[in-house]
């Protein structure tokens, strides 16, 4: 049933979309449709200096990636436009003479050297670094001469004495005591508003009935509540989101993990894992199923269970849960995710793979098991499709192949019986169970052939089926990789 419930997402096109930003459009995304309600998409440009359209662009992408659709934003309109900042900056400016006509805001003329000074007086005598209040005392009649001598000045709100309460649905009551709350500067002196202003002036324009963003946003929230009453308008519930922190306990950074959306698309981790783990960031479905679908998501969601403790980003649990959507895949269906991750890496163009689908598809799905993300598969796989002079072993892989002092004389002796059986027209993946044999008839364990066989066809310690290998490899690679293994051995 429809409701007036009326959340935002309110992002700054001043970087790319941050993991935690990401939550916070989910969370609110999924409180509106659960509720019947509406969500807005509403972009904060006023940061000038640092806005760009491709930041803006990029972070819509992001949010459609997601499967996150708005009702009203930027790009579709709604009834009430504009839904970007910087163009409603007539209305902002007619709010704040509302405010200074009615006295909830003064003019402030204190130069930068005087606000240097006052905080280096304060920072002596070991106070809280604030502003005094002195031109909050002037005349009406001293103003309007400063004014019109040409006189700089910004526009402050005039805090009240008292204390300021307000419900957050993540902290329960949360009460600040008026003098804590600096008379704040509402306009600068070049006659742009500061976020504080401008995100309650749109918030009320557009019904905003429930706040839900970042714990970093609290210290905010005294100041506009203070507003919405100055406005005489209804303050909306709260809900203030736990931060992400990194394994160290602290604030998420680039030290702990990549703190950007696109990072972990690039890097192929499923959407929907994503978007799973991003909700298991301070909520959870029911305590103890981790692994969950969007519709669980949006049916289940409340914002009042949501935790206040910081949410630990543990990039190990991310990716287990990623390889628990991909192992869930259909392997067509993983092999077309994994498909632009692997032209990316230069291994075969999209018309080449899909020119030998059936085989690339029997490759993917090989590797299906052991990989936690897309980005994973390249690297398993590139042995398929490089030259055979470019073939690389890698590390354990070759330390493995060592071990079996006899190696290279297995692998020769293995190739001269290979070739008759291949000769005769049998397949490798039909040679199973008589390479066994062999391997039993000549005295040997089986790690004596196989752990140099893998060396030498895919120079990886570990992978698919040996024999499963022979097959996507074709007969002439699997002879002359097995000759340059030999080779390489005895050296």
């Amino acid at each position: 049933m429809p409701s007036n419930i009326r959340v935002r997402f309110a992002p700054s096109p001043t970087g790319k979309l941050h993991v935690g930003g990401a939550r916070t459009a989910l969370f609110n995304w999924a409180y509106a449709r659960r509720n019947g309600g509406t969500f807005l998409l509403r972009i904060e440009d006023t940061d000038e200096g640092r806005s760009t359209p491709e930041y803006e662009r990029a972070i819509l992408e992001g949010l459609h990636w997601l499967g996150i659709q708005w009702d009203e934003g930027p790009d579709i309109g709604g009834p009430c436009a504009p839904y970007r900042q910087t163009e409603r900056a007539a209305r902002h400016k007619e709010l704040a003479q509302e405010l200074f006509g009615r006295g909830f805001a003064y003019r402030c003329f204190c130069t930068a050297d005087r606000l240097e000074k006052l905080r280096e007086e304060q920072s002596k005598n070991h106070l809280k670094p604030e502003y005094d209040g002195l031109c909050r005392k002037l005349s009406k009649e001293e103003v309007e001469r400063r004014v019109q001598a040409g006189e700089k000045c910004v526009l402050r709100f005039a805090v009240p004495v008292g204390e300021t309460r307000f419900l957050d649905h993540v902290r329960g009551e949360v009460v600040f005591q008026n003098k804590e709350v600096d008379d704040w500067i509402m306009v600068r002196s070049d006659g742009t508003p500061t976020y504080n202003f401008v995100v309650v002036c749109d918030d009320i324009d557009m019904g905003i009935t429930h706040v839900f963003r970042g714990e970093e946003h609290l210290v905010n929230t005294p100041k506009q509540v203070l507003l919405y009453q100055a406005f005489g308008k209804p303050i909306p519930e709260f809900g203030h989101l736990p931060l992400m922190l990194g394994t160290d306990g602290k604030k998420l950074s680039k030290r702990t993990g990549d703190t950007a959306l696109q990072d972990y698309r690039e890097k192929g981790y499923p959407k929907d894992a994503i978007i799973n783990f991003l909700c298991l960031q301070g909520w959870a479905l029911n305590g103890t199923t981790e692994v969950f679908s969007v519709d669980q998501l949006v049916s289940h969601f409340d914002v009042k269970d949501v935790s206040k403790a910081g949410a630990i980003f543990d990039i190990d649990k991310f990716q287990w849960l990623a390889g628990e959507y991909i192992r869930k895949e259909a392997h067509t269906e993983f092999a077309e995710h994994c498909l632009p991750f692997v032209v990316a890496a230069g291994l075969a163009t999209e018309a080449e793979l899909r020119a030998r689908w059936e085989w690339y598809l029997k490759v993917a799905t090989g590797e299906q098991e052991r990989v936690r993300t897309y980005g994973e598969l390249p690297p398993r796989i590139a042995y398929l499709f490089g030259a055979d002079a470019d073939f690389k072993w890698d590390d354990e892989a070759t330390k493995n192949a060592k071990k079996h002092a006899a190696g290279a004389e297995t692998l020769r002796a293995y190739d001269a019986w290979l070739d008759e059986r291949l000769a005769a027209g049998k397949k490798p993946t039909e040679l199973r169970d008589e390479t066994k044999a062999w391997i039993a008839a000549r005295g040997l364990k089986i790690p004596a052939l196989f752990q140099p066989l893998r060396c030498a066809l895919t120079g990886q310690a570990g992978g698919p089926d040996l024999f499963d290998i022979m097959e996507l490899l074709g007969v002439e690679k699997v002879r002359a990789r097995i000759r340059r293994g030999a080779e390489r051995l005895a050296s």
